[in-house]
């Protein structure tokens, strides 16, 4: 290997970042990540949003993330819907704790019923398939390859 080579090497992988993506609701939050080549989302884990901020800062301690993607609740006429107040609330806390992160809102349309048809076709049992938290972690997957998909 040429002199520098692992170093250089090692050095690049060191500074690429995940992108960590939030399916904000009052009662869950689902969160999905990039592995730190953005190449593959993944789903993270669903908290109650009482608990995310403390989550993050434990999570950011061994993680660097280069940006935050929200999903942005919106009605099929392009309106706010009314969960938007709580998410807008969700992008001001984000932005305040972590002024050197990007925020970044992405339309959620269609996640959660994109989520539960994965959910069905996936073969897991009906006590499975309706578990909540699962929904809310596979629509952050689904907000962030969609994020990952425009950025190409």
């Amino acid at each position: 290997m040429p002199h520098g080579g692992l170093t250089s090497h090692i050095s690049y992988l060191s500074s690429l970042m995940r992108v960590m993506a939030f399916d904000y609701g009052t009662k869950r939050v689902g969160i999905a990540v990039t592995d730190p080549m953005q190449i593959i989302a993944t789903g993270l884990d669903t908290i109650h949003p009482i608990k995310i901020i403390d989550y993050l800062k434990k999570y950011l301690q061994t993680e660097q993330v280069e940006r935050f993607i929200v999903g942005e609740p919106k009605q099929m006429d392009n309106t706010p819907s009314q969960s938007a107040i709580h998410v807008k609330g969700f992008v001001n806390l984000l932005k305040k704790t972590f002024p050197n992160i990007p925020v970044e809102m992405l339309d959620e349309r269609f996640t959660s019923k994109m989520a539960s048809a994965t959910i069905a076709q996936s073969g897991m049992n009906k006590k499975h398939r309706q578990n909540k938290e699962l929904v809310d972690t596979i629509s952050a997957v689904i907000l962030l390859q969609s994020w990952m998909e425009k950025a190409i």
